[in-house]
């Protein structure tokens, strides 16, 4: 196998560990690291990020290890999804942490967004006599933290708009409350609840429907509760200072159509009830010309399909 498919099948490693730091590390990034004996080929070390405030992901790699395995450090291989931090935070530097430990090389996914450190950790590896490889499987590691780098360049949350429809595109029967999504689809509704920061709806909305807006078919925390009226339009940048770093936007129709009309979204989520029809009400948003399906999942007779933006966020 040559170099780079063995880079690959280590980093997918990375993203896999990553993943499970997803409701405990933010607001920090999802991070996942495996330390690698070359000669062997063999793991001998791996973590991830598990809750802010701890240890990052390549203190916790260290830190499984075991003791005979220790002589095989200096001519090792460190595999990180995100470039190491190289600042003082909550925890030290980890690439200083790499550097105490004297490995031979270093193969990073992708840069880190963060002001703070944005090639430093990179340059400081560089800097200390260790070969670093920048940009293996660069795609699935900016995607997997889409949210934290749309928070740092931006300046606001990951946006996700999100409707559910009648076969005929309408979001109610005749402007009263109608229920489109089956028992499980509302049970994925209620899944990207928990994993999002905040969820928001128009005051219209909130006094016709009275949503709860929580996770109660789910396990998680409830994002926190937004509702606003056309007059008062939700402040991106007061959601910005308190670290609110995704946000859903559940509607009604108005709501998530002055989202659009500002250009205001990441991705959106239109699930569709292709049994029920209304006989009239109010007409489900329509989908913007920037935006392409990137997944389609059908579950009984509900069609949930994911659109982001035709040109790909660049996160760089």
């Amino acid at each position: 196998m040559n170099q780079s498919l063995i880079d690959e099948k280590y980093m997918r490693r990375c993203l896999q560990l990553a993943a499970c730091g997803q409701q405990n590390a933010k607001p920090n990034p999802m991070v996942g690291a495996v330390i690698v004996d070359p000669l062997s080929n063999r793991i001998i070390g791996e973590g991830y990020h598990v809750r802010y405030g701890e240890g990052h992901a390549e203190v916790n790699a260290y830190a499984s290890v075991r003791h005979e395995d220790e002589p095989l450090l200096r001519n090792s291989t460190v595999y990180v999804s995100l470039e190491p931090c190289s600042h003082y935070g909550k925890t030290p530097p980890c690439a200083d942490l790499i550097i105490r430990k004297g490995v031979r090389r270093v193969v990073v996914g992708c840069e880190d967004e963060f002001a703070q450190v944005r090639g430093r950790g990179i340059r400081k590896l560089r800097e200390a006599g260790i070969e670093v490889t920048v940009g293996v499987l660069e795609d699935e590691c900016r995607e997997l933290n889409r949210r934290f780098f749309t928070f740092h360049r931006h300046g606001r949350p990951y946006i996700i708009l999100k409707w559910a429809q009648t076969a005929n595109g309408y979001i109610d029967n005749k402007h009263q409350p109608m229920m489109i999504s089956t028992p499980f689809t509302q049970m994925l509704a209620h899944k990207l609840r928990a994993d999002e920061d905040a969820i928001l709806v128009g005051r219209v909305t909130d006094d016709r429907d009275h949503p709860q807006l929580n996770v109660r078919h789910w396990v998680g925390s409830d994002p926190k509760r937004l509702v606003i009226d056309h007059d008062h339009p939700v402040n991106l940048e007061s959601l910005y200072h308190h670290g609110v770093q995704s946000l859903i936007v559940e509607g009604g129709t108005r709501t998530i159509q002055s989202f659009l009309v500002q250009d205001l979204w990441d991705e959106i989520r239109v699930e569709t009830n292709s049994r029920l029809t209304a006989p009239g009400g109010t007409r489900a948003p329509q989908l913007p010309a920037n935006c392409t399906a990137v997944s389609s999942l059908l579950w009984d007779s509900n069609l949930i399909v994911t659109y982001r933006r035709t040109h790909k966020e660049n996160y760089t």
